[in-house]
């Protein structure tokens, strides 16, 4: 897109999933005026109670309906379902993955565990027709909704993003900014790695220090009642700089996808 044209105003964000993340973007999205489209692999009949809470500026549908509808379509299921995303109906659109490599989850993916490529160049190679952009990744679904800021704001959270596709990238950051996130462009979904499980950017630095000495049980209410601390655009940008690339497995697969 060239300089003299002007994006016209997202309206519309379409989920494919609905867990704990999809229910975060979906809920940020309301908030900010937009209209969401939500779906996930088991009917729009069971998306009842969170369309209800949403309001009339959500409604549910078929993932088919969600890809078409969204001005931006969210992907937020577990990675071992991407085959199941339909190449499609996303045809021609920008699709954000959320999609994090779990093996305890997902089961193990050769190309993954030899780091021949990342999860989202895998998604992207099945959404051939699709500009996928990596973000949403490395924040838990508590933080998500709770380090949320107006533009301005002297503790506004950043959020790493990653693709191939420049202007892809810009429309994400957009949609970041709406939802009260500056956006921390960390590289092409080579590079995304950079926010995955393990690194030094994922999840951690927005909850803050643990209190030690805690049992399980205090660790559960520590997590779902503290609101979190700010990870502004520079330090977002240097851990993403320095952060290793470490072998997958371990993470915590419920801090994240449906």
């Amino acid at each position: 897109m060239s300089e003299n044209q002007i994006r016209p105003p997202l309206r519309t964000l379409g989920l494919i999933g609905t867990g704990m993340i999809g229910g975060g973007l979906a809920r940020l999205a309301v908030a900010a005026g937009l209209d969401v489209v939500l779906s996930n692999s088991r009917g729009p009949e069971t998306l009842t109670e969170l369309v209800t809470e949403l309001g009339g500026h959500a409604r549910a549908a078929t993932p088919a309906e969600a890809a078409r509808a969204g001005d931006l379509v969210v992907a937020t299921i577990p990675l071992r379902a991407y085959p199941r995303l339909s190449a499609a109906d996303l045809a021609g659109k920008i699709v954000i993955d959320t999609m994090n490599y779990y093996p305890e989850r997902d089961d193990r993916i050769a190309e993954l565990d030899a780091a021949e490529r990342t999860s989202s160049e895998m998604v992207q190679r099945h959404l051939a027709g699709s500009r996928v952009v990596k973000a949403f990744n490395n924040i838990d679904f508590r933080r998500l909704v709770t380090s949320a800021r107006p533009a301005g704001a002297t503790d506004r959270s950043a959020l790493p993003v990653a693709g191939d596709d420049a202007d892809a990238k810009a429309r994400v950051a957009e949609l970041l900014d709406l939802i009260g996130y500056d956006a921390v462009d960390i590289g092409t979904l080579a590079e995304s790695w950079r926010s995955e499980p393990g690194t030094s950017g994922y999840v951690r630095p927005y909850m803050g220090a643990r209190p030690q000495g805690m049992d399980e049980e205090a660790q559960r209410r520590w997590f779902f009642e503290s609101p979190g601390v700010p990870v502004g655009v520079d330090r977002v940008r240097e851990l993403a700089a320095t952060t290793d690339r470490v072998a997958p497995g371990g993470a915590r697969a419920a801090l994240s996808e449906d």
